[in-house]
């Protein structure tokens, strides 16, 4: 529908006058003249016509390029989709954004009242039709530079909608939902404290709204897409250099090599425990717990939990309650080992949310040992409960299949952990909210006896990246790098891809674990932060393709199912792999390299084969990758064995090898894979609830 009027037509202001004329033609006697002609009626003025309202046409512009401009706006609308396929953007078609410039779950604009525009999206749909925001004065050449930079970096990123209807909730659980958000928002708070880049937004260029949205989007001033993160002039805060975090003395990060120099402290493993901040105390460097470093903002995140607590009146949802009571102590005296049990004895079958708030994971920080701050919110999808039935009766099995398979010094353990919990996430904030991309799945906790114990929690994000979007970019992506024939394996059903991210949670919670101690030393101790958390996930990952062949002689898959997995799996790969070896700042990433570990090794066996003269799929593209499904199993088994075993022994130097060869080495073609996947963007997740 076309909202658009037809203009109204205006006539000039016209002078009304009336003339009389007198009869002429010689006097006559005695004739009786004329009476007077009557004086002209004084001329009436009509006001100006008001001038007709400009029509905006909201078919100008195409779905995806309403969002995209959007988004260099800084402006939190979002078309969903062209649901009458009229090419033009209705009003049952939009929806409003959270997280933009700051607000958190707060504030998000009105586009739409009883059915119809409102004047806000009238105003910010014109914006759009302008399109790239206009500097408000002439720019220097390397402003303008910047600036260029910055669209790039934010094209990486498409928007990709996560959008949750909760309106069918209890007033009680909507007041409930409300006080999580409050929290979450607080939590955001805290963790962009704990990244140092709190309050930098003030110094955000003011007509610059595109380098407000990277900003934002990005948790801090530095670029973070693939093809921009290195280029030091791509940055929103012009002329802002690297960004010192939190958890450590400033002073201490301008050292090369900060990290190892804390690794090798005589009290590095108190000044390394992941639930604290490093401050310089008396000249000495000293640990001080979260709960006092941030005392402020965790006992407000505190307070609001309790409340949240309060909300909950329905004795189903008591396992939860339980959790949020606990997770509200925790946030004061940083005892996170209660709030880890009663967060274990959450299921999908206790509770219809799902919720995990706390420090957790360390992959943030330079240094890989720091936990960040984060919210994931969710409900419960019921779609779990299938595959625990399945996995469940298994798992120990699992676990015993996997020791076997790697060998000494590894010995198989009792593990009783929850298989998995699938989640439709509604808000994701701190360490949760990546600028691109996301987390897919996530075990959890990571230390204590919950985790030791093989009692932790496993869930996949069962809603994220299965939206159109993200399966055509996925698409055309694999065949710019598949063969023909391998193509005609792939699956644009995200199941495919979900049996992976089921298979990689489950395989943290097996085999050489986080807290595992070998000759003394538990992996970061071994391998040191940043190459820990890499063969951690390297072992998961690793485990999301040896227990698919497991599936298979257990006939819980079909063999059409294992093999679609594969070629998933291979998807993701290459998707891990655009984005860089390192970061700009030289760290490791953690997925990235094990991706480029796993593509070397099957290359290395034969499972997977490039050959540079072979014709992509998209019939454009020269060079490409083919399975061979025969060569697969045997090829995975090795892997197990040969990263199992490094895991297992701690063995830094065989950790480095593999990086040196596949990572570092000319087997795997990375910079091709980069320049090909790069094409498309990737997605990068906005936000809306319905309440």
């Amino acid at each position: 529908m076309n909202l658009s009027r037809s203009p109204l037509s205006v006539s000039g202001l016209a002078m009304l006058a009336m003339f009389a004329s007198a009869c002429g033609g010689g006097e006559e006697t005695g004739a009786t003249p004329p009476p007077a002609a009557p004086a002209p009626p004084a001329p009436v003025a009509t006001a100006p016509a008001a001038p007709p309202k400009a029509t905006i046409d909201y078919g100008a512009l195409e779905r995806d390029e309403v969002n995209r401009r959007a988004l260099h706006h800084n402006l939190p609308l979002y078309w969903v989709a062209d649901k009458n396929d009229n090419k033009s953007v209705d009003p049952d078609e939009v929806v409003s954004l959270l997280f933009y410039s700051g607000n958190g779950t707060r504030n998000a604009p009105r586009w739409v009242e009883n059915g119809k525009f409102t004047p806000a999206f009238e105003a910010a749909f014109s914006k759009l039709l302008q399109g790239e925001p206009a500097p408000k004065a002439d720019l220097s050449a390397a402003e303008g530079e910047r600036r260029k930079l910055i669209a790039q970096d934010l094209d990486q990123g498409f928007p990709t909608l996560v959008r949750s209807d909760l309106t069918a909730l209890s007033a009680d659980e909507k007041n409930f939902v409300r006080h999580v958000f409050a929290a979450a928002d607080l939590v955001d708070t805290l963790y962009l404290t704990q990244k140092g880049v709190l309050g930098l937004e003030k110094n955000l260029p003011a007509d610059d709204p595109a380098s407000a949205a990277l900003f934002f989007r990005n948790r801090g001033p530095k670029c973070a897409a693939p093809k921009t993160e290195k280029n030091p002039a791509c940055n929103a805060i012009p002329g802002t250099t690297k960004v010192p975090v939190d958890v450590y003395p400033r002073p201490l990060q301008t050292q090369a090599k900060f990290c190892e120099t804390l690794e090798k402290a005589p009290n590095a493993k108190k000044l390394l425990e992941p639930f604290s901040a490093v401050r310089e105390i008396g000249g000495k460097l000293e640990p001080v717990p979260y709960g006092q470093a941030y005392k402020e903002l965790t006992s407000a995140i505190a307070n609001e939990l309790r409340a949240a607590a309060g909300a909950l009146t329905d004795a189903k949802e008591s396992a939860l309650k339980a959790y949020v009571t606990a997770a509200a102590q925790a946030f004061t005296d940083d005892n996170w080992l209660p709030a880890d049990e009663a967060w274990s004895k959450m299921n999908a079958q206790n509770s219809k949310f799902y919720l995990r708030i706390g420090p957790d994971e360390t992959y943030w920080e330079p240094c890989a040992h720091k936990a960040g701050f984060h919210v994931a919110f969710a409900l419960i999808n019921r779609d779990s409960l299938i595959w625990q039935e399945k996995l469940t009766p298994v798992q120990q099995e699992m676990e015993q299949n996997l020791a076997t398979r790697i060998g000494a010094p590894y010995k198989a353990r009792k593990v009783t952990f929850h298989l998995p919990d699938f989640i439709d996430i509604i808000i994701n904030t701190g360490d949760d909210r990546q600028p691109i991309g996301g987390t897919a799945g996530q075990s959890l906790p990571n230390w204590g006896p919950v985790a030791n114990e093989g009692r932790g929690r496993t869930m996949v994000m069962s809603n994220l990246f299965a939206d159109p979007d993200s399966l055509r970019f996925r698409r055309r992506a694999s065949e710019s790098l598949l063969t023909k024939s391998t193509m005609g394996l792939y699956d644009d059903d995200p199941k495919a891809s979900l049996l992976s991210v089921i298979l990689h949670e489950a395989t943290h919670n097996l085999g050489p674990h986080a807290d595992y101690v070998y000759q003394g030393k538990t992996g970061p101790q071994a391998f040191g932060g940043s190459i820990a958390a890499m063969m951690e996930e390297l072992k998961a990952q690793t485990g999301a393709l040896y227990f698919t062949d497991f599936l298979k002689k257990k006939n819980i898959i079909s063999a059409e199912v294992a093999m679609r997995s594969y070629v998933s799996t291979l998807g993701w790969t290459f998707g891990q792999i655009s984005r860089g070896m390192y970061t700009s700042t030289g760290e490791r990433k953690p997925y990235s390299q094990l991706a480029a570990i796993q593509l070397g090794i099957l290359m290395d066996e034969g499972a997977v084969t490039f050959d540079p003269n072979a014709p992509a799929a998209n019939g454009k593209d020269q060079g490409a990758f083919t399975v061979h499904p025969e060569k697969m199993v045997a090829a995975v088994e090795k892997m197990a064995k040969t990263v199992g075993a490094i895991k297992a022994a701690g063995n830094k130097d065989a950790a480095l090898a593999l990086t040196k060869k596949y990572v570092d080495g000319k087997l795997v073609p990375i910079e091709l894979i980069i320049t090909r996947v790069l094409r498309e963007p990737k997605a990068a997740l906005v936000y809306a609830v319905d309440l």
